[in-house]
């Protein structure tokens, strides 16, 4: 038995568009599956903005500590906080 493979993970992510650099924050338990589905969604708020790029994720092993991660990031507070964290990242990308 394997830990770190037979524990299920919880994702918190920030995507950001290409077009016009805005940023979606989203929550998903499948990471992959879903950063692939955003980039071939054409509906609601993704319409005309992809394709997107992961800029940020964060893993949690328990479903409700990831919600308020997710609830967090999208609130004034967690805004400055990533923008913060990712400081030199978007230095470089403008």
């Amino acid at each position: 038995m394997n830990p770190v493979i037979d524990k299920q993970y919880y994702y918190i992510y920030v995507l950001r568009s290409r077009k016009n650099s805005l940023w979606y924050t989203g929550f998903t338990d499948d990471l992959r599956k879903r950063f692939t589905e955003h980039n071939k969604e054409i509906v609601g708020w993704k319409k005309n903005r992809g394709p997107f790029d992961l800029i940020y994720y964060e893993a949690s092993m328990n479903t409700a500590d990831a919600r308020s991660g997710e609830k967090y990031l999208k609130s004034g507070m967690g805004k400055r906080y990533l923008k913060n964290r990712l400081k030199r990242f978007l230095s470089l990308t403008g």
